[in-house]
């Protein structure tokens, strides 16, 4: 079998002949241009990586400044785990607090506790704890978690009767809401 020349192949025919697109075909394009002005092609050369320099640069600029507002951001909320764990802590010792004041309040171990729940809660609030407090104010789905409905002639609809389980914040977070049972209005 003889092999016909691609320029022979397509005589005849009124199909175009296939256009090259090759990587070579390109760069033979480019030292078509550098050999018509050297200049212009190592000026163009130049433009393109210089371009090229400055958008890495100002990648690489983008890159640091977000690293480091990661970085400060860890830093910032790093103890966040710990003090969810400790907020459940914090609840079984209000409840202990409770049971110690039906003993009596003159009882020294409700005294104790009221002072180590003092200290408790200034060594969280230092640490940018802060409880959100939800009776009596209206009911905010960002703040509070709704876990009930009741009628109430005395209480406006949509705001909150009891709190079940006291929300915290931390810093500008919210690191648990609380759980709330809302006023429906009058019941009629």
């Amino acid at each position: 079998m003889k092999k016909i020349p691609v320029s022979e192949q397509n005589k005849g025919t009124t199909e175009p002949a296939p256009l090259k697109t090759s990587p070579s075909f390109a760069a033979s394009a480019t030292e078509q241009t550098d050999a018509k002005d050297p200049v212009a092609g190592l000026q163009a050369d130049l433009d393109r990586f210089r371009d090229l320099a400055l958008r890495s640069q100002a990648d690489f600029e983008n890159y640091k400044k977000r690293s480091a507002r990661e970085k400060e951001e860890a830093i910032k909320y790093a103890n966040s785990a710990l003090l969810e764990r400790l907020v459940s802590i914090i609840d079984n010792f209000e409840l202990g607090l409770a049971a110690a004041k039906e003993q009596g309040e003159q009882s020294p171990i409700y005294s104790g506790m009221v002072l180590v729940q003092k200290q408790l809660n200034d060594l969280l609030s230092e640490n940018g704890l802060q409880p959100i407090e939800a009776e009596g104010k209206k009911f905010d789905p960002n703040l509070h978690e709704a876990i009930a409905h009741e009628p109430s002639d005395q209480v406006l609809e949509g705001i909150v009767l009891r709190q079940t389980r006291r929300g915290y914040r931390f810093k500008d977070r919210l690191l648990r809401p609380a759980k709330v049972i809302v006023s429906s209005g009058s019941g009629k």
